[in-house]
C-alpha cells in the first residue's frame, strides 16, 4: 500500500448548512441517472447554474456538520468525483455518508472550524501527516481528526475492495517456506 497523498486544491464550494441532503447537489429527481456525463452536468444546477464548467481536477469541497445526511445514494458524489473534486473537508459527516465514501476510496477530512475558515475559491492543502489542514492565503492551519487504520488503509489502496484484497493476500501468504 502507499502513503495516503496529500490533497491540495480551491474550494469549488462551500456547502454552509448542517445536516445537508447529499442528493440536493444533482437533485432528487435526477439521482437514478446513470449516465455520468448528463450526470455531472446537473452538479448544483437549482444553486450555481454552470458550476460543473467551473471545477478544475483536484479542487475540494467544504461542507458543515453532518455533511452528507440522508440517504447514502451514490450519484451525487459519482458526479462529483467525474468533475475532478479530489476529497470534501468538513466539520463532520453523516456516519452512512462517511462510510460510503471512504470505502469508494473517496478522501472526507473532518476539520472543525472549517466552515468558518475556507470561502469558495481558497486554497485548501490537506496534511495527512501533520493532520492538518492549510489555508495559506491566511496562513492559518486548523487541526483534523485522524482516519482509523481501517479509514487509512482503505484510501490508501484506493477503496474497500482493494484494501480487503490486500488483507487477504497478506493473511494467506506463506510465512517461510521451507528451502529445498
Amino acid at each position: 500500500m502507499s502513503a495516503l497523498k496529500n490533497l491540495r486544491g480551491r474550494v469549488a464550494w462551500v456547502f454552509e448548512e448542517d445536516d445537508y441532503d447529499i442528493d440536493l447537489i444533482v437533485g432528487v429527481r435526477n439521482i437514478k441517472i446513470t449516465d455520468l456525463q448528463e450526470l455531472a452536468g446537473l452538479v448544483l444546477a437549482d444553486q450555481a447554474p454552470g458550476f460543473a464548467a467551473t471545477v478544475q481536477r483536484g479542487d475540494l469541497l467544504v461542507g458543515g456538520r453532518n455533511f452528507g445526511y440522508g440517504h447514502p445514494h451514490y450519484p451525487a458524489m459519482r458526479a462529483m468525483r467525474h468533475l475532478g473534486i479530489a476529497g470534501v473537508v468538513a466539520e463532520s459527516f453523516s456516519p452512512g455518508f462517511f462510510r460510503g465514501e471512504i470505502s469508494m476510496g473517496f478522501p472526507l477530512v473532518t476539520c472543525p472550524g472549517i466552515l468558518a475558515a475556507a470561502r469558495r475559491g481558497d486554497l485548501l492543502e490537506v496534511d495527512w501527516a501533520a493532520q492538518q489542514v492549510q489555508l495559506p492565503a491566511l496562513d492559518r492551519s486548523l487541526p483534523i481528526e485522524p482516519l482509523g487504520a481501517a479509514e487509512r488503509g482503505t484510501l490508501e489502496a484506493g477503496g474497500l475492495i482493494p484494501y480487503l484484497k490486500a488483507r487477504l493476500a497478506r493473511a494467506t501468504a506463506p510465512t517461510g517456506a521451507p528451502h529445498d
